[in-house]
């Protein structure tokens, strides 16, 4: 037999102000991770655009 249908309980000031801080703490990780991957990335780009000291290498090293 199919369940009956509950109401959800009263939604009080502090359940409110609990989820609005979950909320904007969220947000906060969710933009410092943002930012960290940009930097990350940009670190990345910055190793690889540098040129390499020496002879250039002409052919991959085996991976065996």
């Amino acid at each position: 037999m199919a369940k009956s249908s509950k109401p959800s309980p009263p939604k009080t000031a502090k359940i409110k102000a609990n989820r609005a801080r979950r909320r904007v703490l969220r947000l906060a990780r969710r933009l410092a991770v943002q930012k960290e991957k940009a930097e990350r990335s940009e670190r990345h780009a910055a190793v690889d655009s540098t040129p390499r000291a020496g002879r250039p290498r002409t052919r991959r090293a085996s991976r065996r």
